[in-house]
């Protein structure tokens, strides 16, 4: 993972400057950490449909999220002169005050992240079963179960980035897990592992 540091000035809305970094830089990253002032803040909080905006100067606390070529999913809190802390999803109108200074953590470029999705799926001749797999779905923990009981070689593609999920699905056109591949062929889920599986066709 590489990390970008980024500068915004006085003045600058701090979601419309990412937003635009984003989109005019190609960045897919997360925010790792930031240090700065606000002089307005809009955020929306939790079950309130109507964003929210507070004015004066704002310490900002903390800046959580990601960015994705030219959209931004941010959590921004803020403390106000007397110590009271707000928080709540950033929207445009959150206005730098004196500056913020922002480090992105950068992601794998999603057209290299593809292409390595792509040749470990095809070229893995040790294991010709791969299976991407959601780290907390039960029917990706149970095929990791019934395969770890068997002797048939295979290889885990845990897919935790959001990225990750993206290229898998432009691949196979399914948006369930697991998702099963033999010697590069997108062959189905569970249900159709399973068949295979027990008639002992793998």
């Amino acid at each position: 993972m590489n990390v970008k540091r980024i500068r915004l000035d006085s003045g600058l809305d701090l979601k419309d400057s990412l937003e635009s970094l984003s989109r005019d830089s190609n960045i897919n990253g997360f925010i790792l950490g930031v240090v700065g002032d606000l002089s307005k803040a809009t955020i929306q909080c939790p079950g309130n449909n109507k964003a929210s905006t507070l004015n004066g100067h704002l310490e900002i606390i903390s800046l959580n999220g990601s960015l994705s070529s030219g959209s931004v999913h941010l959590h921004l809190s803020v403390s106000d002169g007397e110590c009271h802390v707000w928080g709540g999803h950033l929207e445009s109108g959150s206005i730098v005050h004196k500056g913020a200074d922002i480090l992105i953590g950068l992601l794998q470029e999603q057209s290299s992240l593809a292409e390595n999705i792509t040749t470990s799926i095809n070229n893995d001749v040790a294991s010709p079963l791969q299976v991407a797999v959601l780290p907390n779905c039960p029917w990706s923990k149970r095929i990791i179960r019934l395969l770890s009981s068997g002797e048939i070689p295979y290889n885990i593609i845990s897919v935790e980035e959001e990225s990750t999920f993206i290229n898998i699905k432009n691949i196979t056109g399914s948006s369930t897990f697991p998702q099963v591949f033999i010697k590069g062929k997108y062959i189905g889920g569970y249900d159709q592992f399973l068949k295979l599986y027990t008639s002992g066709q793998l």
